[in-house]
């Protein structure tokens, strides 16, 4: 039996290949920022932000996550709606999470992000970063993802828009359908710096977050 021998110029062409796709195979990062509600004597909207790494793997041993709990915590509701929403987002845009590694770090010391607002931003974001793209700095999305590739309502939206225009972000994805205990005209983009969008499905969310098309 003849073995297969490489050229030597073949072999160092193979190297070179598999150190192009180690590089792009490299963790990708970015810092996000979510928008919530902070209740003292009165509700106030807020803004945190979250540290996501994500990493494509050669297996295929299904979605790894890792939420850490320093400096800040996730919630195990954040924790769960998170989760949730990244599987959804993925399911709605065509794309396996069999080889993802995501890891997760609030950036905050003794900071709990409670709720699933933050689901549909993480989510987005993470699709996003799959197929090597970057939500841009001062774009947040608030609302989770549901079942059936929805941006789902979330509360407290003029007070997140108004936490957001504080910090000076750019745009702001809301849920199209308004959460039962808040008016559809409660947000008024006229009223705001800061851009307000409606969208109502996971692709509309990711073109509006992304500035491009969704993935086909």
């Amino acid at each position: 039996m003849r073995g297969l021998v490489c050229p030597v110029g073949a072999a160092v062409l193979l190297s070179l290949l598999g150190l192009l796709s180690d590089c792009e195979a490299a963790p990708r990062e970015q810092v996000i920022p979510i928008l919530g509600t902070a209740h003292g004597r009165e509700p106030q909207g807020s803004v945190a932000y979250i540290h996501l790494t994500f990493e494509e793997r050669g297996d295929h041993h299904g979605l790894q996550i890792r939420f850490h709990d320093k400096p800040g915590k996730f919630s195990r509701m954040a924790q769960t709606s998170a989760e949730q929403a990244i599987v959804r987002t993925a399911r709605s845009l065509g794309l396996s999470t069999d080889s993802w590694t995501v890891d997760l770090r609030i950036p905050h010391e003794g900071v709990t992000l409670f709720g699933d607002s933050l689901s549909a931003m993480v989510g987005l974001t993470v699709a996003a970063m799959a197929q090597g793209k970057t939500v841009p700095a001062g774009y947040v999305l608030t609302g989770t993802v549901t079942a059936e590739g929805d941006i789902g309502p979330v509360g407290s939206i003029p007070l997140k828009v108004q936490a957001a225009r504080a910090a000076q972000l750019r745009r702001v994805l809301v849920p199209n359908q308004p959460s039962p205990e808040e008016p559809a005209d409660s947000v008024e983009p006229t009223r705001f710096t800061t851009q307000v969008s409606p969208v109502r499905s996971v692709p509309e969310a990711y073109e509006a977050l992304t500035d491009s098309s969704a993935p086909r």
